[in-house]
């Protein structure tokens, strides 16, 4: 077997799609709820947001890496029964492909919400908003993620992430140290766990926006292109694997982080309360200056652009694999789901329409798959076509942890989702 330079020095990667993938406007928005509300002190269901999601998108890169292919296709071969199979996979048609037609939706605003805010003075944009009540950064940002996605080899879409990674870390980053956190208190949130009242929620959320089911479906089809099984020795493809997540997921975290602090600095303990993003983006500029909100404003842009891409392209990873078709960008099923996807944002977004009830359906659906999907990955880690590759007792019992978690996730979205009954 052949191995190439870029494959061993590479230091970004598949695991790159999957930062890229989880943080997205939910995530700026719920860790600056949990900072704005408690501080500093749930920093920690980050960091242990970020160690289960390591364990997780390491068993789906070794999956796709030893097989040479997705988790979709890998569920369709563990999953032999019908009675059991067919249920399983059109709960993930459901889940991912119409739950992330839904998030898609929050994606583009998000991403428009920064937008308008580095750009609001514009002639152009203040004329289009004259005559249109459409959002033209909608419309501009769906183009740009539909651009990426047709022209783009998995080459190509993976560098435009790992840019839009950085543009989100030093966005972010920068934030938080033109706000200059307490450190002490910081690194006291990160290690020394506690719950404060009211949080348990937020606690939960945090995890949930981290640890998602879709991000193991493009991680296992991105890393099968990465490394293909015929032309890279397995051991260097996972030595490469695990490097890449060990620098992609905790500098996604320690984006999560940033944005927690920045939160807790302008509006922990004080009398105004934090409503949503762009309260915060405005109260950065008398308090911190104007570079404060660009970063910030910068920063939601590239994580809404970054989810706008990796949210279709799981979903067409997810489907392909489910219906057993080749994980090529420009095959017509896997072509036609991703511009299903882009579509359905770009409309929610651009009339501003609230998909409450498809998204109500998501969360229901979400809620049960997480569960399953990482009892199947245990399932399918632990199958003999792995051979030498299959999960130890160690990754077998972390899995197993991350998996309790998941129920507690499960339990969290479906309540949410009656909840709103």
């Amino acid at each position: 077997m052949q191995t190439s330079d870029n494959n061993k020095k590479s230091l970004f990667g598949p695991a790159t799609l999957v930062t890229a993938a989880f943080i997205g406007p939910g995530t700026v928005v719920t860790a600056s709820l949990a900072g704005a509300n408690f501080g500093y002190a749930l920093i920690w269901a980050l960091v242990f947001s970020v160690a289960a999601t390591m364990i997780l998108q390491e068993m789906a890169a070794r999956l796709g890496i030893v097989t040479g292919r997705g988790l979709g296709e890998n569920l369709r071969q563990l999953v032999q029964n019908p009675l059991l199979r067919w249920p399983l996979l059109l709960l993930v048609v459901v889940a991912i492909v119409i739950g992330n037609s839904a998030y898609q939706g929050g994606n583009i605003s998000g991403a428009a919400l920064g937008a308008d805010a580095l750009f609001a003075d514009s002639a152009a944009v203040m004329q289009w908003k004259n005559y249109s009540s459409v959002n033209p950064w909608a419309l501009l940002l769906g183009l740009v993620a539909a651009v990426v996605l047709w022209f783009g080899q998995y080459k190509l879409i993976e560098r435009c992430l790992i840019a839009l990674v950085i543009l989100m870390s030093l966005a972010f980053i920068g934030t938080m140290l033109l706000t200059r956190p307490d450190l002490a208190a910081l690194l006291k949130g990160a290690f020394w766990p506690a719950i404060p009242t009211g949080a348990v929620l937020s606690v939960v959320a945090l995890i949930g926006t981290t640890v998602v089911p879709y991000s193991l479906f493009l991680h296992a089809a991105a890393a099968a292109q990465k490394w293909p099984h015929n032309n890279v020795a397995p051991q260097v493809a996972i030595r490469a694997a695990r490097q890449d997540i060990a620098v992609a997921i905790p500098l996604g975290g320690l984006i999560s982080i940033a944005i927690v602090s920045t939160a807790a600095t302008a509006f922990f303990g004080r009398e105004q309360q934090l409503d949503n993003v762009a309260q915060l983006a405005q109260a950065l500029t008398p308090m911190f200056g104007s570079a404060a909100t660009w970063c910030l404003a910068l920063g939601l842009m590239a994580a809404g652009l970054s989810s706008a891409i990796t949210a279709p392209l799981a979903a067409a990873y997810a489907l392909a694999g489910v219906l057993n078709k080749p994980l090529d960008l420009k095959q017509s099923v896997f072509r036609a789901t991703w511009i299903f996807i882009v579509l359905c944002g770009v409309v929610l977004s651009s009339l501003g329409i609230r998909p409450v009830n498809v998204i109500w359906f998501a969360q229901v659906a979400n809620g049960i798959l997480l569960p399953l999907i990482c009892l199947c990955l245990l399932l399918a880690m632990n199958h003999s076509v792995l051979g030498q590759y299959r999960n130890n007792r160690w990754q077998n019992g972390l899995g197993l942890v991350v998996l309790l978690v998941s129920l507690l996730l499960s339990g969290r979205s479906l309540a949410l989702a009656f909840a709103l009954l």
